[in-house]
């Protein structure tokens, strides 16, 4: 086994020659236990959103706020997070890995134990934004860890089991979060958090080893504020625009001008440092590039259909919260089922990397067309076996060799900045997705009930019978019936019309996996 000749490489910082990065692969019981901290941390962040989300109605009800209120619970969250994502290289090297990796997992618990005890909806949604600051600081570094920890060898299977936090989570979210919001007070979502945080925050104080110091380094302070600036006023747009009517609100205008301007200016800032808080030349590989592009379109995939199903089978079918939750079990099955061979493909690199992502969108696209066809009113919990199973196939041959093909692109040193940027991108894509497909949602409804109530006339036999059973046309109680099953109807259309946009998006984005370079045999052989 020789040595990779970029952990032997001197790096310089502040004029001077740091120390040099150490080996860090593990083996036997410290990889495992290291493993375990990460996918618990890991499930900690992702799965805390969809959690959350669930529990909301109980959340307004219990403080009396309304639904633009509460939403800045989600909308805190995210803004955090979005802006501590990209700076997490920088942090990782100011502090150590080990320091600054322990220290979101504490932010991360002791915010949400004050979340569970807070007394006030402004009390809530200042710890929610603490704990994004947390949050944020655990995707990337979760997967830079991994990614350091296993032998090039192993590769796949660093991003396999990373994969499982990521993919699995968002379905966990809503199966605990129906669980928790029908069996117990909403309090739990966050004191859920406490115990498994505890045990990664043992674990990686003990086990975990950094693979350079700590470096001083000045800090970018007007990178920083043009970032979060640029990134915060953008994830404003994406999480409010939809309730407060977009472009014709004067804050989310205003918000989507500082947005441009404000990304623009650190892009033009950061390109011109000497020692930039965000190092954007990572995007300099072509695979981490095209990579990050293609996390925005696995954030649409992954995202939205958590928001979208749950809401369908919720209203429309009067599925309970447990049993939405429990309808994303499907695709968590097929996930966990088909990971582990993607793994294996990925890492020995039998299959060509870009096949399997290209694949796994083609597949996804046609499982949301699978699962338009039977959205209707009347379809029962197994009749979304085969579309969701399916959308966890492709899953599971997208994210393995996406994640194999970025991290393995870039010199060792290099591993932060692209993990962080691979992530960002997911995280706003699911923001993308988020946003359109409410829009879409809200939209749709509209169109589907003007053209169905359009037809809702005496002079239909249908129609006519219809008002005849019900007390006929004199009789309000007929009428109202009658809008309400139009209402319905509408909804279901609009709901299949999203899962429609989500599969054209997959299935015309899937070409764009072939931007990316293949990794070559030896790159993942040796160490």
């Amino acid at each position: 086994m020789t040595a990779n000749p970029v952990l032997a490489r001197p790096l310089v910082a502040n004029g001077r020659v740091a120390a040099t990065p150490r080996n860090v692969v593990e083996y036997g019981w410290r990889r495992s236990l290291i493993t375990l901290a990460i996918v618990v941390a890991t499930l900690l962040e992702i799965v805390d959103v969809t959690i959350v989300n669930v529990a909301l109605p109980n959340i307004e009800g219990n403080f009396g706020a309304s639904i633009d209120q509460a939403a800045w619970i989600g909308t805190g969250y995210i803004i955090a997070n979005v802006i501590v994502i990209p700076i997490t290289p920088w942090l990782q090297r100011r502090f150590g890995r080990r320091q600054y990796y322990a220290a979101s997992i504490a932010i991360f618990l002791v915010a949400s134990m004050m979340c569970g005890l807070a007394g006030s909806l402004e009390a809530l949604i200042f710890w929610r934004i603490v704990q994004g600051v947390g949050g944020g600081g655990l995707i990337s570094t979760s997967q830079a860890i991994l990614r350091e920890t296993y032998p090039a060898d192993k590769q796949g299977l660093a991003a396999g089991i990373f994969s499982m936090g990521v993919i699995v989570g968002p379905t966990l979210g809503p199966t605990l979060g129906g669980l928790i919001t029908d069996q117990l007070s909403w309090r739990w979502a966050f004191f859920i958090n406490v115990l498994p945080g505890l045990l990664a925050l043992g674990l990686v104080l003990w086990l975990l080893r950094n693979p350079e110091r700590p470096t001083k380094m000045p800090l970018d302070y007007v990178g920083l504020g043009l970032l979060a600036v640029g990134i915060g006023s953008l994830q404003y747009v994406l999480d409010q625009g939809q309730q407060k009517d977009w472009f014709g609100d004067a804050s989310i205008v205003t918000c989507t001008f500082t947005a441009v301007l404000g990304l623009i200016a650190f892009v033009g800032w950061e390109l011109y440092q000497r020692k930039p808080v965000v190092d954007l030349s990572v995007l300099r590989y072509r695979t981490v590039a095209a990579g990050s592009l293609l996390g925005v379109v696995l954030g649409v995939s992954l995202y939205g259909s958590v928001l979208i199903l749950p809401q369908y089978v919720q209203g429309s079918l009067g599925f309970t919260a447990t049993l939405s939750g429990e309808l994303l079990v499907f695709r968590a099955g097929a996930v966990m089922l088909f990971t582990p061979l993607a793994a294996y493909l990925s890492g020995r690199n039998l299959v060509d990397q870009r096949i399997l992502v290209a694949s796994g969108f083609v597949l996804i696209g046609i499982s949301n067309f699978m699962l338009a066809s039977v959205t209707t009113t009347t379809a029962d919990f197994w009749t979304f076996f085969w579309p969701l199973a399916l959308s966890g196939l492709g899953l599971a041959q997208i994210f393995v060799p996406l994640t194999v093909s970025v991290l393995t692109a870039v010199e060792m040193r290099d591993v932060p900045a692209a993990a962080a940027f691979f992530n960002l991108a997911r995280q706003i894509g699911g923001s993308v997705a988020i946003a359109v497909l409410v829009t879409i949602l809200a939209r749709a409804n509209a169109v589907h009930h003007t053209e169905l109530a359009s037809r809702m006339t005496l002079s239909s036999p249908p129609v006519a019978g219809y008002i005849r059973r019900n007390g006929g046309a004199e009789s309000p109680g007929a009428l109202q019936r009658l809008n309400a099953l139009v209402s319905a109807q509408a909804a279901v259309l609009s709901y299949a019309d999203t899962a429609r946009a989500v599969g054209l998006v997959s299935l015309a984005l899937a070409p764009l996996a072939f931007i990316m370079r293949r990794p070559k045999r030896a790159m993942l052989a040796a160490e």
